[in-house]
């Protein structure tokens, strides 16, 4: 056989290992959900609620982290209702339209799901 010959087989199954590993490691809509509670958690707890935790604890007695802790159920929910995902077998793309009343900011988000970890590209305030 030649050189090049044993180079094309090995760079075929190199890649069909790679797209059978990333099949097996396509994480599912229930670890994106998991994910993207942790992710909005976190940014309502070091954003959010550090922006208010001056005046309006001060004034209602009132602990933001507290609240968003006792909420997370339904912020599972909400992520749940507004996410679409494609799934391409080695990788999914999530897209979610987060908008919870016309009062708060709605966003978009777009992540990508690979490997079992998930990067989100896109986060924009509509």
């Amino acid at each position: 056989m030649k050189t090049s010959t044993i180079i094309a087989y090995l760079g075929a199954a190199g890649l069909a290992v790679l797209g059978v590993i990333m099949a097996k490691t396509n994480p599912s809509q229930a670890e994106y959900q998991d994910y993207a509670v942790q992710r909005l958690t976190l940014y309502l707890k070091t954003d959010v609620c550090q922006k208010t935790q001056g005046i309006i604890e001060s004034l209602i007695h009132f602990n933001c982290e507290k609240t968003v802790d006792s909420v997370n159920p339904q912020i599972r929910e909400v992520i749940a209702a507004t996410t679409h995902r494609q799934d391409y077998l080695l990788f999914s793309i999530y897209q979610t339209d987060l908008k919870v009343s016309s009062l708060i900011p709605s966003y978009k988000f777009e992540t990508v799901g690979a490997f079992n970890n998930f990067y989100t590209y896109s986060a924009q305030q509509r």
